[in-house]
């Protein structure tokens, strides 16, 4: 009896640390069920990589970890299906949690500031690796993988094979984030209504060129006035759809890259150097030295001011009434109701929501009735300058977790992201971080009801979209001044050249204090003396870069398009 006891209270002991089941057997029950053909491996190799989580995660059997991510479809499906997975596997608990993303940011900003352990692991966007790289409190995860983290690092990892790798590497050549997932903005239009010939023929009448994807901005401006009241199946129509209400969302609709659309900032792949998209410029040493004109920066720049004259002019002009009032989430679904012609700023994210079975913009058969093509670009805008943003909400590993916890983190984020898991997760989300997973044939066959996503992202236009780069050393300190000024602009209270004097004003403060504090040592900003634009120019073009530029006499450039089918021929014989 008594050795019964023992026997049943070991077994409650192991079931409670999660070890009791944890093994290969398990991990070949998620591969047939969750897995099977949808991976970039062979079935020996997925086991052989599970059998390699199973043995790597045996000092940590039994351990609670918590990591956490904003709420979207690829995180859903992380901490629902795969984090459950890995605990089955490994017998390292996850609570996996979702919230939004400014949440993220802000638990990840009291951990940083108070050095107490909120989470064991972050997935937040590369959009801090400015921040992370200067301040020194993320792991650079070059070092961690090479030496106290080596035991837990995946051999099947791969770093190369991330697409984002790029986004997450410091001016130092460390990576100190993981790719978790990536979706892009880009220009999304009506194929079907571009292709009908009767509306081909009235634009070419009007405009003298054929109606296509637009290869920059005044284009665009025609296709919008084009569509815009024209009646549709029915509907009156609108050529451009976009949001304005003054609102934390409008921040990230012009950092996440619109003045680089424009032609703000540098040439330069993944980021404009010495002046970033943000207008930012840096020294030889990465040290911001200003965002203003009067210091060489660009925020405040012609290009830039231009931007948001475009925004608000086309706003005004060429979307429904009521997109003034809208924030991001709510103007997100309107395209996919039918009245919108084109939209030059959409996420991919929302791919999945535009694709569902019965709405006015999918075909009976399920294919779309639209198409996603590289968005159009300003007339600051010169080649080698980036195009887009690309969102990397990348995972994150901070000093102050302890080792053994950063360790068995590190364990699930190599999971979630694991040759095995991620043409399967890639599936559900559509934000892909593998060149294995994009070259998978699975997405051969879905592409023809993806509307040109996967088109996209195999084509050497994908490198021009990136996210905010390492010029920016503070991101949540100077990505909130964003929204306030663009509000004040959106809602008329300034002018365009107003509101992006004032951000440019708000952001040399920060960099001041943080000048004055000293807190990011000799990485961190050393503000420059101020002169004119002119000066400025002049020293750019001296040194064979062009910001800030001078004003264009006449931003109505020639109109050029594109036909869309020709455009992904050509990304296909390169």
């Amino acid at each position: 009896m008594r050795r019964h006891l023992l026997t049943t209270t070991a077994a409650m002991l192991l079931a409670l640390t999660g070890s009791a089941y944890a093994g290969m057997d398990e991990a070949k029950a998620f591969l047939d069920k969750e897995i099977g053909d949808l991976s970039s491996l062979d079935r020996a190799a997925q086991e052989a990589e599970m059998q390699w989580f199973v043995d790597a995660a045996k000092p940590f059997a039994g351990m609670e970890i918590k990591v956490v991510s904003e709420t979207i479809t690829t995180h859903e499906y992380e901490a629902k299906t795969l984090a459950k997975a890995f605990s089955d596997i490994t017998g390292i608990k996850i609570t996996h949690d979702l919230i939004g993303e400014g949440d993220v940011v802000e638990k990840l900003q009291t951990q940083m500031q108070s050095g107490e352990n909120v989470y064991d692991a972050y997935i937040n966007d590369s959009d801090l690796i400015g921040t992370h790289w200067r301040y020194q409190q993320a792991r650079s995860l070059t070092d961690f993988m090479a030496n106290e983290g080596k035991d837990v690092t995946n051999p099947n990892l791969d770093i190369d094979d991330f697409i984002g790798k790029s986004f997450t590497t410091a001016p130092d050549g460390k990576l100190y984030q993981l790719p978790d997932q990536q979706f892009a903005n880009l220009y999304w239009f009506r194929y079907d209504w571009f292709n009908d010939p009767k509306i081909q023929e009235e634009f070419k009448a009007k405009y003298g060129y054929d109606l296509g994807v637009p290869v920059n901005w005044s284009a665009y401006e025609d296709i919008a006035e084009f569509f815009t009241g024209r009646e549709i199946d029915g509907k009156k129509v609108y050529g451009h759809m976009d949001y304005g209400k003054k609102d934390p969302s409008l921040g990230w609709r012009f950092t996440d890259a619109w003045l680089s659309m424009a032609g703000n900032g540098d040439k330069g792949i993944p980021n404009g150097k010495p002046v970033d998209e943000w207008g930012i410029r840096v020294d030889e040493n990465s040290r911001p030295v200003g965002s203003c004109v009067a210091r060489g920066g660009d925020t405040n720049g012609p290009a830039s001011v231009y931007a948001i004259q475009k925004y608000l002019d086309w706003m005004k002009a060429y979307a429904p009434a009521a997109s003034q009032g809208m924030t991001f989430s709510e103007s997100g679904p309107v395209p996919s109701q039918g009245e919108i012609a084109q939209q030059m700023f959409t996420y991919t994210a929302f791919t999945a929501d535009f694709v569902k079975q019965g709405l006015p913009v999918v075909n009976e058969d399920g294919t779309p009735k639209w198409r996603f093509a590289p968005s159009p670009h300003g007339v600051y805008w010169k080649d080698g300058m980036k195009l887009g943003y690309q969102d990397a909400g990348s995972w994150t590993l901070l000093k102050s977790t302890p080792d053994d916890r950063a360790k068995a983190a590190w364990l699930y984020a190599q999971f979630v992201t694991s040759k095995t898991v991620d043409v399967k997760k890639s599936h559900v989300g559509l934000t892909f971080i593998r060149q294995s997973t994009l070259d998978h044939p699975s997405f051969t066959e879905r592409a023809p009801k993806l509307g040109g996503l996967i088109e996209f992202y195999r084509s050497p236009a994908r490198l021009q979209w990136s996210p905010t780069g390492t010029n920016v050393p503070d991101y949540p300190k100077l990505a909130q001044l964003w929204w306030q000024a663009i509000g004040d602009a959106s809602s008329g209270a300034k002018t365009a050249q107003e509101a992006m004097d004032s951000l440019c004003a708000e952001q040399e403060k920060v960099l001041q204090r943080l000048e004055r504090a000293g807190i990011q040592g000799d990485i961190g900003p050393k503000l420059a003396e101020e002169h004119d634009l002119e000066y400025w120019n002049a020293e750019a073009v001296k040194a064979g870069n062009l910001a800030p530029q001078l004003k264009v006499e006449n931003e109505k450039e020639k109109p050029i398009t594109v036909n869309y089918d020709e455009l992904v021929k050509s990304w296909q014989t390169n």
